[in-house]
């Protein structure tokens, strides 16, 4: 919960998500009392994801490793964890990782066709 966790002090919390159906404020309304939920509002700031936006998996991903092999934990100020992460994206980006897409110019053409012009 916001009122326990390292964000405890901050007087807003941005939350980055995808559109998935349940990450939206009535979601809040649905799991506390409107109070609370209300109280939770008022603090979170949702930014959401482009809907096609299948690039971002490959930016999850990689917020995912940074958090689990770097930050993972309190740090006591924002100059040691820019330095944190200034270290970790130098080695990072050394292991020379590919990503292998899946989904193809025609598969996107099938699937997203109002997006994709017909030539």
């Amino acid at each position: 919960m916001l009122s326990e966790s390292p964000y405890k002090d901050a007087p807003k919390v941005r939350l980055v998500l995808d559109n998935l159906n349940t990450h939206v404020v009535a979601s809040l309304y649905k799991v506390f009392l409107a109070v609370k939920a209300r109280g939770l509002v008022r603090r979170l700031e949702f930014h959401y994801t482009p809907v096609y936006g299948s690039w971002f998996n490959v930016a999850e991903i990689s917020i995912s490793v940074l958090f689990k092999q770097c930050i993972g934990r309190c740090m006591p100020d924002l100059v040691l964890l820019n330095c944190e992460i200034g270290v970790w994206v130098k080695w990072y980006n050394s292991q020379c990782r590919v990503v292998k897409w899946q989904f193809t110019t025609d598969d996107a053409r099938i699937k997203l066709h109002k997006l994709y012009p017909v030539f």
